[in-house]
C-alpha cells in the first residue's frame, strides 16, 4: 500500500495507521504456562451473493443520520474487500477507466478521520482509498495497477447484512500492451526496442534488485542476464513506461515506490505486469507533460541505465551544479524541526537518495548511497506528541545508509525537498479530515447492488475523548510460527489477522492503536514490546494469542484471558464481550506471570483466542468471518472498559 496518491484528484490525506514495531515469540511464564484454549461458535448469518452489471442504474435512499464507517480490510492475496458500518447502508458502486478502479460509496457514513491509503499486492492491485467524497458520503476505491482491468460483470457484493459487507473482485487481467509509438504521433516520443524485435517471446529469468539514482537518472541493477526492453511515452505525456521483458522483481526489492523530484520525474513505481511470461513495469511519473523524453539502455550483464534522451529539457530540481561523487558522504544528524513539521537529514557532502514506503518492515524507507552514519547520530528525541513513533537509523552496508520511519496517528508523510546538496527536508503534516473532490478519469459505469439481509453486527459503544493510546501485540512471527494445529493452522496467521482488525476497530472509535508487528515476516523480542508500550506511554496492553495442547486431544476449545496485577478489569470486560459475541466456550479469566504482563506499567492482558488444536476452535479460526467476530469482540470489550 504506498501512501502517496498515485491520483490525488480523488482523495487525500494520511497513511493508515502503520505499526510501530513488529512481534515475535510468545510471551513465557517464569514456571510452566497453564494448557492453551480457544474456541468459537458463531451463529451463521446467510449470505447473498450479487453479480454486478456494468451499465445499469441504481437510485438510493440516504439515511436521516450519519453512521460511521467502522472497520474495512482489503485481503490483496485473495482480492476481497470486507466493511463495516455501525448502520445500514446501501453501497453504490461503479467502474472507473483510467486509471482502472472499482469505486464504492457509501451514502450516510462518515469515515471522521484523515483519509488512509494501503498498498495493493505488488502486481495488479495498486493500492485501496478509504476517504470522505463529500459530508455524507465516505468512498472506497480499489486501483489497479497500470495496464489491468477487471470484469464488472464478475464482482460480486455479499451482504451478510445492512452493516456487514464482501465484495469480491474477479482477478485482474493485463490488457494489450500499447503498440510502440510512432513519429506520426506528436503527443509520443519514439524510441526502439532494444535486443529482440519480438519482447513477448523473452524467456529469460532477470531479477530486478535494486533502483539506485544517479546525477542524471537511474542505474537499476539485475541479475541473471538482461532483459529485453521497450520504452515510450502515454499520450497524455504524463508518464514514460519502461518495460522489461523476461524480468521478474526480486524478493529484495523491499520498496517499489520512489519518491525522486528531480530531473523532471516526480515518483518511479515498478510492478510485475505479468507473470507468465514474466514482465516488469517501471512507471516514471513525470512532473510536467512538457519534461523530456526518456531512454534505457544496458550496462554491462547486470544492469539497466535510465537517462533523460539527449536534447529534451529535464526540468532539474534546482539550478546548484552536478553533485561531485568523490568518495562517501556522511550523515552528520536526523532531527525535527523546531515546530516537528519536517524531519532534516543532514550530510557532509552531496547527497543522492531514494523513498517510499517499504514493504517488509511497513515504515517509510530513506535510502541514501554512496553515504555512511555518523557514530555519534542518535535520530530525534521523540516525545508521546511527536509526529513520528519511530525512527530506525541503519548503516545496511559499507556504503548505503536507510533510514526507517513509522508515523504516529494522524500523521501524513510528505514529500522530501532538498533545499541544498547536503540537506533533505521531509515534510511532516498533523492532517484534518480532507473531503474528496469528484471522480477524475474516463466515465465509468455504474453498479447495481442489490440490499442484504438484516442481522445486527455488534455494536461497539463510545468512549470518552482524551488521549488514549492501545498498543495491540500479536504474538510470535517470523520464523516462529507459533501454536500449530489442525490442517496446519498457524498461531501467528490467526493473531495477525484479528489483531489487525481489533487496532483497526479501536481507530473507528477515535482510539490510537499501535501494532507491535504488521506482518507475519518480522521476529520481535518480548523486551522491546514492552518497551515500545512503555516508551509511547500507553494506556493499555493487549496480547493475542491462541492456544493448543496436545493434537491427540481435538476435544479441548475454549477462550482463556490472563492478567498478572492491574489488568483484572480489562481481563474480564474482554473475556465477557468475547463469551457474548462469539459464543466460545469458557475456561475463565486466570492470572499469570507471563513477561509483557510483569514488565508492564499500564493495564495489561493476554487473550487466548482459541485452540488451534481443538476440533471447534480450528474450524472456526480458519474462517476470515469468525476471526472478525473475534475481533470485534475484543475491540468492544476494550472499549467498554474504557468507557
Amino acid at each position: 500500500m504506498t501512501f502517496d496518491l498515485s491520483n490525488p484528484s480523488e482523495m487525500r490525506g494520511t497513511p493508515g495507521e502503520i505499526a510501530l514495531k513488529r512481534n515475535g515469540l510468545l510471551s513465557q511464564l517464569v514456571g510452566r504456562k497453564p494448557e492453551k484454549v480457544n474456541g468459537n461458535v458463531v451463529k451463521g448469518a446467510a449470505n447473498f451473493c450479487f453479480f454486478l452489471l456494468p451499465f445499469a442504474l441504481f437510485l438510493i435512499t440516504l439515511p436521516a443520520q450519519a453512521a460511521r464507517l467502522q472497520f474495512w480490510r482489503f485481503d490483496a492475496n485473495q482480492n476481497s474487500l470486507e466493511f463495516t458500518t455501525d448502520q445500514g447502508v446501501q453501497p453504490r458502486a461503479q467502474l472507473i477507466a483510467n486509471p482502472t478502479r472499482l469505486v464504492i460509496d457509501l451514502p450516510g457514513i462518515q469515515l471522521g478521520r484523515p483519509a488512509v491509503t494501503q498498498p495493493g499486492n505488488g502486481s495488479s492491485i495498486q493500492s485501496l482509498r478509504v476517504g470522505q467524497f463529500d459530508r455524507d458520503t465516505a468512498r472506497i476505491v480499489v486501483e489497479l495497477a497500470p495496464g489491468y482491468t477487471i470484469d464488472p460483470n464478475q464482482v460480486r457484493f455479499r451482504g451478510a447484512s445492512p452493516q456487514n459487507w464482501t465484495v469480491q473482485l474477479p482477478t485482474p487481467q493485463l490488457t494489450s500492451a500499447p503498440s510502440p509509438v510512432t513519429s506520426g504521433d506528436p503527443s509520443s516520443v519514439t524510441v526502439p526496442t532494444i535486443g529482440s524485435t519480438n519482447p513477448g517471446t523473452a524467456t529469460s529469468t532477470t531479477q530486478i534488485q535494486s533502483i539506485q539514482p544517479t546525477p542524471d537518472g537511474f542505474f537499476i541493477r539485475t541479475s541473471g542476464g538482461q532483459p529485453e526492453i521497450r520504452v515510450q511515452r502515454t499520450g497524455d505525456r504524463r508518464q514514460m513506461l519502461v518495460d522489461l521483458y523476461g524480468a521478474s522483481i526480486s524478493p529484495n526489492l523491499s520498496s517499489r515506490d520512489f519518491l525522486v523530484n528531480r530531473n523532471g520525474v516526480n515518483r518511479v513505481q515498478v510492478t510485475q505486469l505479468q507473470s507468465s511470461p514474466p514482465v516488469v513495469r517501471l512507471t516514471l511519473l513525470m512532473s510536467s507533460p512538457s519534461s523530456g523524453d526518456w531512454q534505457a539502455s544496458a550496462s554491462g550483464s547486470n544492469g539497466i541505465v535510465l537517462l533523460p534522451q539527449a536534447g529534451t529539457a529535464s526540468n532539474p530540481v534546482s539550478n546548484q551544479p552536478p553533485l561531485l561523487r568523490t568518495g562517501l558522504a556522511t550523515v552528520r544528524s536526523v532531527e525535527l524541526d523546531e515546530g516537528s513539521r519536517q524531519l532534516l537529514i543532514r550530510s557532509d557532502r552531496p547527497i543522492l537518495y531514494t523513498s517510499g514506503w517499504d514493504r517488509a518492515s511497513g515504515a517509510y524507507r530513506i535510502t541514501i548511497p554512496s553515504a555512511l552514519l555518523d557514530r555519534s547520530v542518535q535520530g530525534p528525541r521523540l516525545t508521546a506528541s511527536s509526529p513520528l513513533l519511530q525512527v530506525r537509523l541503519r548503516q545496511e552496508d559499507p556504503s548505503t545508509v536507510a533510514i526507517l520511519l513509522q508515523p504516529a496517528s494522524g500523521t501524513q508523510i510528505g514529500e522530501i525537498n532538498q533545499p541544498t546538496q547536503q540537506l533533505l527536508a521531509l515534510q511532516l503534516r498533523r492532517s484534518s479530515l480532507f473531503p474528496v473532490p469528484p471522480l477524475s478519469g474516463s466515465p465509468g459505469s455504474n453498479i447495481p447492488v442489490p440490499p442484504a439481509t438484516n442481522v445486527p453486527p455488534i455494536s461497539l459503544p463510545r468512549v470518552p475523548n482524551g488521549k488514549i493510546v492501545v498498543v495491540v501485540d500479536p504474538g510470535h512471527g517470523g520464523p516462529d510460527p507459533g501454536a500449530v494445529g489442525i490442517s496446519g493452522l498457524q498461531e501467528k496467521e490467526i493473531v495477525m489477522d484479528i489483531s489487525r482488525q481489533v487496532a483497526a476497530a479501536l481507530e473507528q472509535q477515535g482510539i490510537q492503536s499501535v501494532l507491535t508487528r504488521t506482518t507475519n515476516d518480522v521476529d520481535v523480542d518480548l523486551e522491546p514490546r514492552v518497551s515500545l508500550a512503555e516508551r509511547i506511554n500507553a494506556t493499555l496492553f493487549v496480547s493475542i494469542h491462541a492456544n493448543s495442547i496436545s493434537l491427540s486431544r481435538p476435544d479441548i476449545s475454549g477462550l482463556e484471558t490472563y492478567y498478572y496485577q492491574s489488568g483484572a478489569g480489562l481481563a474480564r470486560s474482554i473475556h465477557n464481550s468475547v463469551l457474548q459475541g462469539t459464543g466460545i466456550q469458557d475456561r475463565g479469566v486466570r492470572t499469570a506471570r507471563f513477561y509483557v504482563l510483569r514488565k508492564t506499567t499500564m493495564p495489561s492482558v493476554l487473550v487466548e483466542v482459541g485452540f488451534v488444536t481443538g476440533r471447534d476452535d480450528a474450524s472456526k479460526l480458519s474462517t476470515a468471518a469468525y476471526r472478525k467476530q473475534m475481533a470485534d469482540s475484543i475491540a468492544r470489550g476494550i472499549l467498554q472498559y474504557l468507557r
